[in-house]
């Protein structure tokens, strides 16, 4: 299967593999700039959809796997990470945080280990879908796998 996916994508596959992850990486037929979108193309509720968000906290990357339910609040974010400032990164920023374009940003697979805050809500849902390095793909997995393959801590995001 890895020679069909994308370069990030076998990297995010290897990634998954190394720390068993059991979630193949399927490959979307269209991009999903959505959570909505990828909900509809895996046929799932918009709330499984981990949404991962890089975000630049007091400089330094931090990702927060949210539902695609809800919106991050950076200041309660900023508040639980203990950082004086949250913002949106630039994609330049995210790029260099995990070798991944926007859309596509992987749980894993980075360059180097990303700090990672996990959406409590993703919990409520037995398969959780998580972007695969991407823009075009994306792998099942679950709450629990979330946190322990990213060394997350869970929380309220909102």
């Amino acid at each position: 299967m890895s020679e069909k996916l994308p370069a990030n994508a076998v990297l995010v596959e290897s990634a998954l593999r190394e720390l068993g992850a059991t979630g193949e990486i399927v490959v979307l037929p269209e991009k999903a700039p959505t959570a909505a979108t990828a909900a509809a193309q895996v046929g799932c509720e918009v709330g499984a959809i981990a949404n991962s968000l890089i975000f630049d906290a007091d400089g330094e990357p931090l990702l927060v796997l949210t539902s695609g339910a809800h919106r991050v609040d950076v200041e309660l974010i900023a508040r639980t990470a203990g950082v004086q400032r949250v913002r949106r990164a630039t994609p330049e920023f995210v790029r260099a945080a995990t070798g991944q374009p926007i859309g596509g940003v992987a749980p894993v697979g980075h360059p180097a280990p990303v700090r990672t805050l996990v959406d409590n809500w993703l919990s409520k849902h037995e398969v959780v879908w998580a972007a695969g390095g991407h823009p075009l793909t994306v792998f099942p997995t679950t709450f629990d796998e979330l946190v322990r393959i990213t060394g997350g801590t869970p929380v309220d995001v909102e």
